[in-house]
């Protein structure tokens, strides 16, 4: 009997969907940051991949009947659909919190979103066709890269060194896009305390920024997650504050309060925002209303200013742990940034070490980090690591950082002997099961 389906492909491919899909679903692939989760979460292994908030600080037992409270006492609106714009009240309160870093949005061109990875999903998607070029800081932010990738938009990585994005690299990469006839939709920044760099950008080269790509007819995507957790509590003029006009703005409590509950936000210019607003109602309907509520009464009930302030403290001890760690045990050779606020610090190791080559003796001897690679849409960043100190007691941040020096010590003894380690790595896979024995 013939059939009138799609062609069998079972027997030759493990997915019997696989001449289904979208051309932009092979785009679609897992993150090194997601793809390690499994092997770092475990106990025995000290991870310094992953950008966890610390939460221990929370008043988890005053949250706890505050959201007991907003169920039964408002339950019906709680649990019900709400606008695609963000609960009023919400909004209200996130233009307070972008009050902090000069920012002086309206309310009405805020919109909540599922996280500020949402909000990026959305710019992405009612600006990027397939081809155009999106210009990101090298390295970047994996999750941005993957949205990029999802939306078959091309990424061009501009400079940096530790004074943020370079304002001539990024004259440059526009100079050589207009050269080749190709389209730039935005460039995408994390200008406070960057992930994955840790570097903040200079605030003389921020007007610089804004006035080049205003030049050059290109939008600015400022993705500003950890501006609130500068150590010395000290913030910065937010691009957003200086360009009303050419910029959007991403924010999120995941840093700052739960990242759990994934709301966050995008301050955008008015006809911007009706298109995000559109993209949001076909996506998700509406932001979670418990969610929002939850927060809003957080802001309205707890001293969210003082919590930030403790968030700062955390943070800085476990800042000063890894990098007084690094100090004494890292073989010379290596460098580092040395973050004035945020989750991460960025190392360099010598040349003949490859850090993705690596990973897996890493994991063995019960450290995990992720490797540069993850962080560029170009296939640089061999040579580099992200270390993430916002999770772990400074104990085990110094206890990871010495296994992870004895592995790095060993590599480059192998790779004197034997030659770079990208030449020595076998196939098979790239995260084995660590070795407890």
């Amino acid at each position: 009997m013939t059939s009138l389906g799609p062609p069998d492909d079972t027997g030759r491919s493990l997915d019997p969907h696989l001449r289904r899909y979208a051309a932009r679903a092979a785009g679609m692939t897992a993150s090194e940051v997601r793809a390690l989760f499994s092997v770092a979460s475990r106990p025995e292994v000290v991870s310094l991949a992953g950008g966890m908030p610390n939460l221990t600080a929370l008043p988890l037992d005053s949250l706890s009947t505050e959201i007991a409270g907003l169920v039964s006492g408002e339950g019906l609106v709680a649990l019900q659909y709400g606008s695609a714009h963000g609960l009023p009240e919400l909004r209200d309160q996130i233009c307070e919190v972008m009050g902090l870093e000069e920012v002086h949005g309206h309310p009405d061109d805020v919109v909540v979103t599922v996280g500020s990875q949402m909000a990026l999903d959305m710019v992405t998607r009612i600006f990027c066709d397939p081809g155009d070029v999106v210009l990101a800081e090298g390295p970047s932010y994996v999750g941005a890269l993957g949205t990029f990738a999802a939306y078959q938009a091309d990424v061009v990585h501009v400079g940096m060194d530790a004074d943020g994005l370079v304002p001539d690299a990024l004259r440059e990469a526009l100079a050589a896009c207009e050269r080749a006839g190709r389209r730039v939709k935005f460039l995408y920044t994390i200008p406070n305390f960057q992930n994955p760099a840790g570097v903040t950008l200079a605030v003389p080269r921020r007007a610089e920024i804004l006035e080049i790509c205003a030049a050059h007819r290109v939008l600015v995507v400022e993705d500003n997650p950890y501006g609130l957790l500068g150590f010395d509590g000290q913030t910065y003029p937010a691009l957003r504050s200086m360009d009303a006009d050419n910029v959007v703005y991403l924010g999120s409590f995941s840093k700052t309060f739960a990242a759990g509950l994934r709301v966050g936000w995008a301050l955008a210019p008015h006809a911007v925002r009706e298109k995000l607003m559109l993209a949001a109602e076909s996506a998700t309907l509406c932001p979670p209303t418990l969610n929002q509520m939850i927060v809003s009464r957080y802001l309205a009930t707890h001293d969210w200013k003082g919590q930030i302030k403790s968030f700062q403290q955390t943070y800085r001890e476990r800042r000063d742990a890894m990098l007084a760690a690094l100090e004494q045990h890292f073989p010379p050779g290596c460098t580092w940034t040395v973050p004035a606020g945020g989750f991460f610090v960025w190392v360099t190791v010598p040349e003949g070490v490859d850090t993705k080559a690596m990973l897996p003796r890493a994991v063995t001897a019960r450290v995990a980090y992720v490797s540069g690679t993850g962080f560029y849409a170009d296939g640089l960043g061999s040579r580099q690591m992200r270390l993430s100190f916002c999770y772990p007691t400074p104990e085990r941040i110094t206890e990871g950082v010495r296994r992870l020096a004895a592995v790095l010590s060993d590599e480059l003894d192998l790779a004197r002997t034997f030659g770079p380690t990208s030449q020595r790595i076998g196939s098979g896979p790239q995260v084995p099961a660590p070795d407890t024995a």
